[in-house]
């Protein structure tokens, strides 16, 4: 688990506008965004798009927004990505005070796999769900929550009541939610068709070997009585 740290975040504001404009603002390296939420009226800004993939990579939950009167402390609301390049297209962040608890969701992250028993017996460990959602001070949002799956057997599943919950943090998911499980080795089985058609095959190749002697001892018969 990784603790979060501030990262601070350089903006400008900007005027609401439409997406033509906003358009515009992507074709010269900015990013538009909107600060919403403490009570106050949503504020439309702008962040150069080197400056905001930066922060994002180095942040943890709770990003030092640096916008005139309006900026402090936010968290990522919403991050809407380029289908194709993946560069960020649009930001909203959402105000918070740090001595208030706040809901969020974190990364689970599953370690050990290749030295758990199962895994190494041939089972397959399949994570099905990867993300947690939690309670916590802004501060003490982790990057993410890790767990060590090395003593999963074959069959065994990973519930959520078997995640431990960093200090302040409060996992909201049902306890029994299975996060992950190690499934059996998949056997190959041969389909039956297939192993009638070669049934019919090894039939069909013992009958003409037959049929051929039989012809070859009536040829020798003949041959004989002449």
């Amino acid at each position: 688990m990784q603790q979060s740290s501030s990262t601070v975040l350089e903006a400008q504001p900007r005027e609401p506008s439409g997406s033509r404009q906003a358009r515009r603002l992507r074709r010269d390296g900015q990013v538009p965004g909107v600060l919403y939420g403490g009570g106050e009226q949503p504020v439309a800004f702008q962040v150069s798009a080197r400056t905001l993939r930066h922060a994002l990579a180095e942040r943890g939950a709770v990003i030092e927004l640096r916008l005139g009167d309006h900026g402090g402390p936010a968290v990522v609301k919403e991050l809407i990505r380029h289908p194709v390049t993946g560069e960020t297209v649009h930001l909203d962040l959402l105000r918070v005070r740090l001595d208030q608890r706040i809901q969020a969701t974190v990364a689970i992250e599953l370690t050990g796999a290749e030295d758990s028993p199962g895994v190494r017996s041939g089972g397959v460990l399949e994570h099905m769900i990867r993300e947690l959602s939690i309670e916590a001070l802004p501060n003490d949002i982790p990057d993410s929550i890790t767990h060590d799956v090395s003593s999963m057997q074959i069959a065994d599943t990973l519930t959520v009541a078997s995640v431990y919950a960093p200090s302040g943090v409060t996992l909201l998911d049902d306890p029994e939610t299975i996060l992950a499980t190690i499934t059996p080795p998949r056997v190959q089985v041969e389909p039956v068709e297939e192993i009638e058609m070669e049934t019919e095959i090894v039939g069909q190749a013992q009958a003409e070997e037959v049929a051929a002697e039989e012809s070859g001892d009536e040829v020798s018969e003949s041959s004989d009585a002449e």
